[in-house]
């Protein structure tokens, strides 16, 4: 039997992409740093490689066969007052894995992409067909992934790599050990740190249900085509609502104006800029979180088969990890 590797393994999607593999009888490889969290995964019976996505000696050994790689590698850190991290490991990390796969011989590759690389259509509901429209709002975090994007469409389309892009929403759920950006704001307003909500939101989904998505169009995905990977939009206040009616806590009840939040974000990056530390309270986060489309999963559900369940159901089991973890 042939392997699969995943690549990001340690991540909230990657680790769940692990287990749905091993689930279903895969024989898999995982690619970690040796610095990663793999607490996640560490249960799970799977071959383990360790490199980092620039040594191509790494990603070569780690390939080798391997018919189909899952590449779930993603820096989410939107608030970094530089962002050259974010394009070297979103871009450039990308290029050479990328240029690896097409010496290595791989037959699927499955690249997690991000509902951000949509644009916005008129309508109010935007679809894969959108092309990104809004590089003046646009963060230097979604411009990276969107850029990320282009180059994966370049290798599918021009050089023979043989890609699927998967434009993941916002996920909630279970075994998110770091958290995610957006998992802490459940967690916070589990544990009553969330004093307010703002009007933002986007698109969301399960982590299950992402990370099925994934080997979906792995296994039924066009190539050099993109895939929305979201149930449904979810605005923060409804987020906080369900997670807080979980909880069995007081939801947040004050709503706090955008400019309001976007002048307290701006003294955040001015104090951010004098100490040279980042903070994640930055009008980029902010951005993200208040600028990006609504979106339709038609396509994955008609193509893939893909059946997401509900979110709210993805939101309580992020309410029960987050109370049980330490």
């Amino acid at each position: 039997m042939s392997k699969t590797l995943v690549m990001g393994a340690s991540g909230f999607l990657g680790s769940h992409v692990v287990k749905e593999l091993v689930a279903a009888g895969r024989d898999v490889r995982i690619m970690v740093r040796h610095s990663s969290d793999t607490r996640a995964i560490d249960h799970l019976d799977v071959e383990r490689c360790t490199g980092d996505i620039h040594d191509c000696a790494a990603i070569e050994a780690a390939m080798d066969g391997c018919d189909s790689v899952f590449y779930c590698i993603v820096d989410t850190r939107a608030w970094l007052r530089d962002p050259t991290p974010l394009y070297q490991t979103n871009v450039e990390g990308l290029r050479t894995v990328m240029d690896v796969a097409l010496q290595s011989n791989i037959q699927r590759f499955v690249f997690t992409s991000t509902f951000g690389t949509i644009g916005i259509n008129p309508s109010g509901v935007s679809t894969e067909e959108d092309t990104f429209n809004w590089w003046k709002k646009a963060p230097a975090y979604v411009r990276c992934r969107v850029q990320a994007e282009d180059l994966f469409m370049d290798y599918c389309h021009n050089k023979g790599l043989p890609g699927i892009a998967c434009c993941v929403g916002n996920t909630y759920g279970g075994d998110d050990i770091v958290p995610t950006p957006h998992g802490k704001m459940v967690k916070d307003v589990v544990q009553g740190r969330m004093p307010y909500h703002w009007d933002g939101g986007g698109p969301s989904v399960g982590i299950r249900d992402a990370a099925r998505a994934l080997l979906l169009a792995e296994e039924k995905g066009k190539i050099g085509e993109r895939y929305i990977v979201a149930e449904k939009w979810l605005d923060f206040k409804t987020l906080f609502s369900c997670a807080a009616q979980v909880a069995d806590v007081a939801p947040p009840k004050t709503r706090i104006p955008l400019f309001l939040l976007y002048a307290m974000a701006g003294i955040a990056d001015g104090i951010s800029f004098f100490t040279r530390k980042d903070n994640r309270f930055s009008v980029a986060s902010i951005r993200c979180s208040t600028l990006l489309p609504n979106v339709s999963c038609e396509k994955a559900r008609n193509e893939l088969g893909w059946q997401p369940e509900p979110i709210e159901k993805s939101i309580a089991q992020a309410v029960a990890f987050y109370r049980s973890a330490p």
